[in-house]
């Protein structure tokens, strides 16, 4: 039978992986291998994806995909069993105890030598919350796959001449999607000095497939086993002592989260890095897999490309594991010619034939085995951990066949409800009246000084009135990202893809694109960024399209002032109908690019679950800070200067005198020409008009604007109906977002694509307020 047909809470020993390429290679290196066993845990609401638990942790796959695994004896699952006692064994310090420092060389590199480190682990194990505990950076981290899509930089606090690079999660050096080809292309072409390999040691065995593939690039290394402060926790430990001389590399237990032996992995670091003390040289072969194919096999390529992988600067025995498992990418760099390639098929055949497995199962098995070999002799196995316990039961509800969707629905509206309604509605409020009130201290000053009109203009009409008008929406932007960021360091992110992956397949997505159109709410820029964990081109770039649809933080200070001053009993119902309004949008737009440019299927749903945690204080005040001066900076940048030519261009006329009326100015006659365009939409004013390309520089500038040039509320509800208003707020959900959005667009795309959003963005916005303001005049 195949794995789609195992029942829930049945465990079946897995006989065959079918499939081709990189897919299949990467279900390999996820620990779906011949002779592994599997456990069904369910199926997600809509009946697809199902969630399995392999090497004790929990992944997601598609129906279809299972269908190509065959497995055979099927059994009930067996529980865990409460570990073994042991003796305690103190970790070694340097010098002591482990093969590794035979290797050590009495000439260190010379002083003055910089130390690059790179950051390297499996995806959501904890290298973005180590790295800022190394630098004193202050990345963002969060609890789902792909947090990182990109290198990020940082010295290493107290130590001069180091630098640490925080890599993407990667889970082999198989890439399998474009930021996981970030980190190989780094680790192969960058050389640092060490490597720095994080590790969950709740999770080691699927953790460990990385770490035995890193030790191949012959680089000095030491592995940090984080997380170790939940295995002890729970009930089980790790012999380090024996780990480190299996492994011939430096462990160092460690807690990223708590800052638990971060130092000793500093000393650690810098000591292999500055003796340039490598990997100990072993064999991961097993001897007795069907009389050593595999190890006969590793050992021919690596005297046939001997010479090739030096001339590309590659670790033989890394080049010949890849060229074993059919890597094209280590293929193409080492230029063999014809009659190597066909030495190379003919030794490769001869260990398919020999161990019964074809070359990427054999040697995916052949890393498994020698990880249970280290496993067995190094781990104690833990009682089933509280966090997993926690998760099961949670998720009985979160990804419940009947209580998901409600669930997921009721939660967004409550983040909705209590960022405009209640919480960030408040706060606005009170921050609104101070801004008032100091405004009107400064006045009072300005006149009692007898400040010249033009001065006191500028700074109550130019300055004040722009910027003050934009601040007060502050603590409802950071109230969002509160809500958001609870979601995102919880775990249930990654829940709402598997709920989700069956719905948005309908529309030609996978369920990972959620994640970065989740992330666009919060901001466009960083969700076109996470769109590097889709493997597939074709989904990558849908996703990119979609993700200005999900109405980002920028455009909230537009949302809560129109509705405050045109809805103000129904504000809340308001923006919240918006987002999802840019949701349905999505839909729309995804089901058309579908049959149009994106034909084809999404790609597999392929996605570890990890365990729910509850959200870390600190990194959520990070987040919320962050944001806020973000916002703080583009008030007083970006929003300022906007405000300040605004003012200027609405004062003077073409000869520079001041103007009594604003429509005689300068702005007026420029924007005076686009008008126009808006008229059917019943905002053709030029006033509005300027807020409208102000946006593009920074949608909050639009209500800056508006400010700046009506003067008063009492002056914008002059000039727009509530329906004009209603139509003009759909005009603010679709249009083009601002430069940043598309500059990043542009640099995942390119030029023509970014063009194309511009374009697309506003034809689509001008539309959909032009019906909005047509539907809504036949019941005015």
């Amino acid at each position: 039978m195949t794995l789609k047909d195992l029942p829930i809470g049945k465990t079946a020993t897995i006989r065959s992986v079918g499939g081709e390429g990189a897919l299949r290679q990467h279900f390999l290196d996820m620990g779906l291998i011949p002779h592994g066993d599997v456990t069904m845990v369910k199926f997600a609401p809509m009946g697809d994806p199902m969630e399995l638990r392999i090497h004790s942790y929990e992944l997601t796959l598609r129906l279809a995909d299972a269908e190509k695994i065959e497995i055979e004896n099927v059994r009930d699952a067996v529980p865990l069993t409460p570990p073994e006692r042991r003796a305690p064994v103190p970790h070694p310090g340097l010098g002591e105890g482990g093969r590794f420092h035979e290797k050590q060389t009495e000439n260190p590199l010379p002083e003055g030598t910089a130390l690059t480190f790179a950051l390297a682990g499996n995806q959501n194990c904890g290298k973005t919350t180590l790295f800022n505990q190394l630098t004193g950076s202050n990345q963002h981290v969060g609890n789902f796959p792909g947090v990182t899509v990109d290198r990020k930089d940082g010295g290493i606090r107290g130590k001069s001449g180091t630098l640490v690079t925080d890599l993407p999660g990667i889970y082999s050096m198989s890439p399998y999607s474009s930021e996981e080809l970030v980190t190989r292309s780094f680790l192969l072409d960058e050389h640092p000095r060490g490597i720095i390999n994080i590790v969950d040691a709740t999770n080691i065995e699927r953790n460990l497939y990385l770490t035995m593939q890193l030790m191949e690039l012959d680089i000095p290394m030491v592995l940090a086993l984080n997380m170790m402060d939940e295995v002890r926790e729970n009930g089980g430990s790790i012999m380090v002592n024996r780990m480190e001389e299996m492994l011939g590399i430096p462990v160092i237990p460690i807690s990223a989260a708590k800052n638990e032996g971060i130092d000793e992995l500093i000393e650690h670091a810098l000591h292999v890095a500055k003796y340039q003390e490598k990997p100990v040289e072993m064999d991961y072969c097993d001897a007795n897999d069907d009389g050593g194919a595999v190890h006969r096999c590793l050992h021919a390529i690596m005297h046939l490309i001997e010479d090739h992988a030096v001339r590309a600067s590659l670790p033989v025995r890394f080049a010949a594991a890849k060229l074993a498992e059919g890597d094209p990418l280590i293929l193409e760099k080492l230029d063999l010619d014809e009659n190597e390639k066909e030495t190379l098929e003919h030794i490769v055949r001869q260990m398919e034939t020999e161990r019964g497995l074809d070359r990427a199962a054999a040697i995916a098995h052949m890393r498994f085995d020698f990880i249970d070999k280290v496993c067995d002799e190094t781990v104690v196995r833990p009682h089933e951990s509280r966090e997993h316990l926690r998760s099961v039961r949670i998720d009985k509800v979160l990804t419940g066949r009947h209580t998901a969707i409600p669930c997921f629905v009721g939660i967004m509206g409550l983040v909705f409800f209590l960022t405009f309604g209640v919480i960030g509605k408040l706060l606005s409020a009170l921050l609104s009246m101070g801004i008032n009130a100091l405004g009107g201290v400064v006045d009072s000053a300005l006149t009692a000084w007898n400040a010249p009109y033009v001065l006191r203009s500028l700074v109550m009409d130019g300055i004040w009135g722009g910027v003050g008008s934009v601040l007060q929406f502050l603590p409802i932007i950071v109230t969002l990202f509160f809500f958001l960021s609870l979601l995102e360091d919880s775990g249930y992110m990654a829940r709402v893809a598997f709920v989700m992956d069956k719905l948005l397949r309908k529309i030609g997505l996978s369920g990972r694109s959620i994640v970065p159109m989740l992330i666009g709410f919060g901001c466009t820029v960083p969700g076109v960024m996470a769109s590097r964990t889709l493997t597939s081109e074709r989904d990558r770039k849908m996703t990119i399209l979609l993700t200005p649809f999900m109405s980002c933080s920028a455009k909230l200070p537009i949302y809560a002032f129109f509705s405050a001053a045109f809805f103000p009993k129904y504000s809340a119902l308001v923006m919240t109908a918006l987002y999802f309004g840019g949701i349905l949008m999505g839909l729309l737009m995804a089901l058309l690019l579908r049959g149009t440019m994106f034909r084809g299927e999404a790609v597999p749903f392929v996605m570890e679950l990890p365990n729910y945690r509850l959200p870390g204080a600190k990194n959520v005040c990070q987040l919320l800070w962050d944001k806020a001066k973000d916002f703080l900076q583009r008030a007083f940048t970006v929003i300022f200067l906007a405000t300040l030519i605004i003012w200027f261009l609405q004062t003077f006329d073409l000869r520079f005198a001041i103007v009594s009326d604003s429509s005689q100015s300068i702005l007026a006659m420029i924007a005076g020409v686009i008008a126009p365009v808006f008229r059917p939409m019943g905002f053709g004013d030029w006033r509005i008009s300027t807020a409208l390309i102000s946006g593009f520089m920074a949608k909050e500038s639009v209500v800056s604007t508006l400010t700046v040039l009506f003067g008063s509320t009492s002056d914008i509800l002059a000039c727009l109906t509530p329906l004009a208003a209603a139509s003009l707020l759909v005009f603010c959900l679709l249009y083009t977002p601002c430069v940043a959005a598309i500059a990043s667009i542009k640099r995942e795309l390119g030029g023509k694509w970014a063009v194309f959003v511009v374009i697309a963005q506003c034809v689509i916005a001008w539309l959909a307020a032009f019906v909005v303001h047509g539907f809504g005049t036949l019941f005015v």
